[in-house]
C-alpha cells in the first residue's frame, strides 16, 4: 500500500473509529425497527432501498456521478461489487435475525472473530506481515470458538457467518477501484431489484406506511446502513486490514454489553469462550502496538516521504 499523507492517514483512522462506534449501537437500532413489526428480511429490503437514497446523496455531494457510470462500464469492477453486495446482504440478514432473536451475544462473538479473519486474509492475500503474536491471537480465538460451540451444543453458525461474510466483504472492497460512496451506491443498486421484488411479494403484509413509527424507522435504516459502510469502505482502502481489525473490537464490545444487559443467557462456558476471545484481542493489540512502534522507527530512520511520492493511488 502506498504511503499516505499524514492528514489522510489520520482521516482514515477517524473514519474507522466512527463507523465501528455506530456499528456497536446498531443492534439497539435494529431492535427498535423490529419492534415496529417488520421481520428480518423486510428490514434488509428497506435497508437496501433507502440505502440507495442515502448513498446517492453521498455520491452527489462528492460529485462522483461519472464514476458510477464508469463502474457500470467496467465488467471486472461490477463483478467485484456484485460479489461484495451479495456478501453484505447475507451479513445484514443474519445480523438482523440474530439481534432480534435474542442472540446479540452470539453476533458479538462473530465480530470478535472477524478481525482475526481480516488478519489472516491480510497475510494470505495481501501479503501483510504476520508474526508469532498474531498467530497466537488466531489460535486463542479458535479455542474460544470451539468452547462456544461446546457451550451451545452446535457450531456458532451465526458468529461464523457474520465473521466470514463481513471478512469477505472487506477483502473484496479492497480490490474495488472505486471510491467508497460510489461502490456503496452500486452495491445498493445491484441489490435493489431483489429488495423491491421481496417487498412487492409481501404486499399488504409489509409494514411501510402502517404507522408513522414503522415508516420513520424503515426510512432511517438507509442512512444507518449507508453512513458507516461508506466510512468503512473509505478507510479500508487506506489502512491495512490488520489495523482495521484492531479497531473493530470496539463494535462487538458494545454489542457484548448490550446482550448481557438485556439478560441473554451467559453461563460459565460462555464466559470461558469470551475469555479466550478477549485474550486473543489483547494479544492482537499488543502485536499491533509493537508493529506500529517498529514501523515508526523504520520510518524515522528512512526520513520523511517526499510529497510527490506520498500521493498515489491506493
Amino acid at each position: 500500500m502506498s504511503a499516505l499523507p499524514d492528514n489522510e492517514r489520520k482521516a482514515a483512522w477517524a473514519s474507522a473509529v466512527v463507523c465501528y462506534l455506530v456499528w456497536g449501537f446498531v443492534p439497539l437500532l435494529m431492535q427498535q425497527i423490529y419492534a415496529q413489526g417488520p421481520g428480518a428480511w423486510e428490514i434488509v429490503a428497506h435497508r437496501v432501498l433507502w440505502g440507495v437514497v442515502a448513498a446517492g446523496v453521498l455520491v452527489l455531494l462528492a460529485k462522483q456521478g461519472r464514476q458510477v457510470v464508469a463502474v457500470f462500464k467496467n465488467p471486472r469492477t461490477l463483478a467485484l461489487l456484485f460479489t461484495s453486495s451479495a456478501l453484505i446482504a447475507a451479513n445484514w440478514g443474519v445480523f438482523t435475525f440474530a439481534v432480534n432473536d435474542g442472540k446479540v451475544l452470539e453476533s458479538s462473538l462473530g465480530y470478535y472473530i472477524n478481525p482475526l479473519v481480516n488478519m489472516a486474509a491480510g497475510a494470505l492475500i495481501f501479503r501483510e506481515r504476520i508474526d508469532r503474536i498474531a498467530l497466537a491471537a488466531i489460535a486463542l480465538a479458535a479455542i474460544g470458538v470451539a468452547v462456544q460451540a461446546f457451550a451451545l451444543g452446535r457450531l456458532p453458525w451465526i458468529s461464523l457467518a457474520l465473521a466470514f461474510s463481513f471478512g469477505g466483504y472487506g477483502i473484496v472492497r479492497k480490490w474495488v477501484k472505486a471510491d467508497a460512496q460510489t461502490g456503496l451506491l452500486v452495491e445498493c443498486l445491484l441489490l435493489a431489484p431483489f429488495a423491491l421484488g421481496y417487498l412487492l411479494f409481501l404486499g399488504e403484509a409489509g409494514h411501510f406506511g402502517e404507522t408513522p413509527g414503522a415508516t420513520w424507522w424503515l426510512i432511517a435504516s438507509g442512512p444507518i446502513t449507508a453512513a458507516p459502510l461508506a466510512l468503512f469502505a473509505w478507510a479500508a482502502r487506506r489502512m491495512p486490514l490488520s489495523a482495521m481489525g484492531f479497531l473493530q473490537f470496539m463494535a462487538p464490545t458494545i454489542g457484548f454489553f448490550t446482550g448481557v444487559l438485556q439478560g441473554e443467557p451467559f453461563k460459565a462456558l460462555h464466559a470461558v469462550s469470551f475469555g479466550f476471545i478477549w485474550l486473543a484481542a489483547v494479544v492482537f493489540v499488543i502485536g499491533a502496538v509493537r508493529g506500529g512502534m517498529r514501523a515508526a522507527k523504520e520510518a524515522a530512520l528512512e526520513g520523511p516521504v517526499p510529497e510527490a511520492q506520498s500521493k498515489g493511488t491506493v
